[in-house]
């Protein structure tokens, strides 16, 4: 197999792994195995490669805006959702995804209940903001494994 094949796959693989890793960019990496595929090898043709690069393109912005989406689904405001979007990645970066997950929910909680004084309401706003986020990578893993998997059929098929 061509070396530069190789190291498209690597970077596919790595788009999937950083869907649940911190600090890798899943849809940047899916993105780029795709483009070194087809540089190498000529496939797949246009409308796939638009449809493949489209995906990767979606996953990044799932990756980027998890904190931001997930927050806003729960109902919060928008100051509310970038502070929480804030904090979860300040706190990713020394904390990997944990921090993420608990900078977005402890936020969103704080700041809630800050504004309502409401404990239930806070507490159910912070909890759906967590599962926004926690959807997000299972998003992401599957956009950059449907990726994976279609460069795989190109290849191997």
């Amino acid at each position: 197999m061509d070396p530069l094949v190789l190291v498209a796959f690597a970077l596919l693989a790595a788009g999937v792994a950083g869907s649940v890793l911190p600090l890798l960019p899943s849809g940047l990496l899916s993105l780029a195995g795709v483009l070194l595929y087809w540089w190498a090898t000529g496939d797949p043709g246009f409308l796939l490669l638009a449809v493949l690069v489209g995906l990767s393109a979606v996953a990044a912005l799932v990756d980027w805006l998890a904190g931001f989406v997930g927050a806003r689904a729960s109902g919060v405001s928008t100051r509310t959702a970038a502070l929480a979007s804030v904090a979860g990645f300040l706190l990713m970066l020394p904390t990997g995804p944990l921090g993420l997950v608990a900078g977005v929910a402890a936020t969103v909680f704080a700041v809630e209940f800050r504004e309502s004084a409401d404990l239930s309401g806070s507490a159910r706003r912070a909890g759906y903001a967590t599962v926004g986020v926690l959807a997000s990578a299972g998003m992401q893993v599957v956009l950059t494994a449907t990726v994976l998997a279609a460069v795989a059929w190109l290849q191997f098929a």
